[in-house]
């Protein structure tokens, strides 16, 4: 045995092996180029080669959002799997997946907080949590947080991403429809704002309720906004839809949103429209004495 063999065991024990952090690196969904984690961060989550918004979670959304320090709004729990279903796993086993996965309670996730210096409650929806499919949790999320906009007397900021309802809570989930739209007026009722910033996706039952209801709508470039899929439409319709039917851009040319804003201008641009239009809520100015 030479003394290389008898030595390297004992090397081996002695030096501690230096540890290679994991996912240092990851490809655009678009363009397929590799991204350095650090230099995607740095970017907010956005392809700098293709300018491909990838789907951040509400941690991050927040963090962005916010100026600085956030708090977290608690939502009342609501009952899980009112209707015991079950496909090819039982409901309350995807739901602990999902959370799991996510580490989130529900799709929607509300906070309060200030944006360029303005107070608003932001509610901002997981696609990851099961497909940010509307249920009973995110209605319950919603309505929380339109009640303490109104609470408060600040804007309710939504970032919608949703496959739509959530088919295991059934004709339940397609409730949430009717009770957003209640929130949304009460919000109107009392003259605050209500701005809604379409990501990628926002479909089905959210796109249909309170995604296009907000005062000013806003969606993130390249964003796919509709009711139904383009294949169902065609299948349907029986004709070739337009290029880019269905994305953010087409829908600004159509009239069906206000304005489609770059993720490093999203801040910037909720701080001045909230500026703008809380401007009336401040006390009047009074008239010098002739």
């Amino acid at each position: 045995m030479s003394w290389l063999t008898r030595i390297r065991p004992r090397l081996t024990a002695m030096l501690t092996r230096r540890e290679t952090p994991e996912n240092l690196w990851r490809k655009c969904a678009k363009c397929g180029t590799m991204l350095y984690i650090k230099d995607f961060e740095e970017t907010l989550g956005v392809c700098p080669r293709c300018g491909h918004h990838e789907r951040i979670d509400p941690k991050t959304r927040f963090h962005q959002i916010f100026d600085g320090d956030y708090r977290r709004l608690d939502v009342p729990k609501v009952p899980e799997d009112p209707l015991k279903f079950r496909d090819q796993k039982r409901y309350v086993d995807r739901l602990k997946t999902a959370r799991s996965t996510t580490g989130e309670p529900e799709a929607m996730v509300v906070a309060t907080g200030t944006i360029g210096g303005e107070p608003a409650v932001v509610a901002v929806q997981n696609f990851a949590f099961m497909g940010g499919s509307m249920g009973l949790g995110v209605g319950e999320a919603f309505l929380s947080g339109a009640l303490a906009a109104v609470k408060a007397k600040c804007p309710f900021v939504v970032f919608t991403a949703a496959g739509g309802a959530r088919m295991q809570e059934g004709i339940l989930s397609l409730m949430q429809m009717p009770r957003t739209t209640v929130a949304i007026a009460e919000l109107r009722e009392a003259g605050l704002p209500y701005i809604v910033v379409m990501t990628d996706p926002t479909t089905g039952g959210v796109t249909a309720s309170y995604a296009m209801l907000g005062d000013i709508q806003i969606a993130e470039p390249g964003a796919l906004i509709g009711f139904a899929g383009q294949r169902v439409i065609e299948q349907t319709i029986r004709e070739k839809l337009p290029e880019g039917f269905q994305r953010a851009e087409y829908l600004l040319a159509h009239g069906m949103l206000d304005m489609v804003v770059h993720r490093r201008e999203l801040k910037a641009t909720l701080a001045r429209l909230i500026g703008l239009l809380m401007r009336r809520h401040a006390a009047p100015l009074v008239a010098p004495a002739a």
